[in-house]
């Protein structure tokens, strides 16, 4: 790394997977993917650079590369296991050590690692609140059961009951006879798993007419 001032200071994607032990095609990914929401967040892409690779039958080849400073490093990290991305840290730590010619107390890198990963934290949880967003003018079947002084679960067991939905590939759907009434409609629902990989799952919300056709009915 170029002898930068300590805010300057960037780890490549190269970098990064001979750190982490990740491939470079699989940290490329990683980053890609998470460069959407950072950009959105901060108003910046990550930067980009080349460098040349030895190739196996000899010579080199010059690819592009991401060039990351640490907080956005360690924001990509967080889609890293445990263990990269402790890996990844202490390289960080080790460079820091390096050109400040000191000893870093522990303590503090822990700290500052914790506010970058509460950052990172952050911005994926807004961009999800913001994909979630309550669908205007229609509730949800737990919206409607509070109204109703019901369980969401003794709402839906009725609605099987009375024959207006049923239970399909882990969610529950309009049968054939109130297909296309406008009683409800599916709304998308965004979330991380654990690994740090974005979902998706469908489930029904009613509208205003379909809430009052429950009312009815029940």
């Amino acid at each position: 790394m170029n002898e930068l001032t300590l805010q300057e200071q960037r780890m490549t994607s190269l970098d990064i997977a001979a750190v982490t032990g990740k491939t470079h095609a699989h940290v490329l990914r990683d980053i890609r993917n998470m460069e959407p929401a950072w950009e959105k967040e901060c108003g910046a892409k990550f930067g980009r650079t080349s460098e040349k690779i030895k190739m196996p039958q000899g010579g080199v080849r010059l690819i592009p590369v991401f060039s990351l400073t640490k907080m956005e490093c360690l924001y990509v990290a967080t889609k890293f296991n445990d263990e990269a991305r402790a890996r990844l840290v202490k390289r960080w730590h080790e460079l820091e050590c390096q050109q400040l010619g000191v000893k870093m107390p522990e303590q503090k890198l822990l700290v500052t690692e914790k506010e970058i990963m509460h950052k990172s934290d952050e911005i994926r949880r807004t961009l999800i609140a913001d994909e979630n967003a309550d669908a205007d003018g229609c509730y949800s079947a737990s919206d409607i059961a509070r109204m109703m002084e019901m369980t969401v679960n003794q709402l839906n067991k009725r609605l099987v009951e009375e024959g207006v939905q049923f239970w399909n590939g882990g969610r529950y759907k309009l049968t054939k006879e109130y297909e296309g009434s406008g009683y409800a409609q599916d709304r998308n629902f965004h979330y991380y798993a654990l690994d740090g990989e974005k979902k998706e799952r469908k489930y029904l919300v009613w509208t205003a007419i379909g809430m009052e056709f429950i009312r009815t009915i029940l």
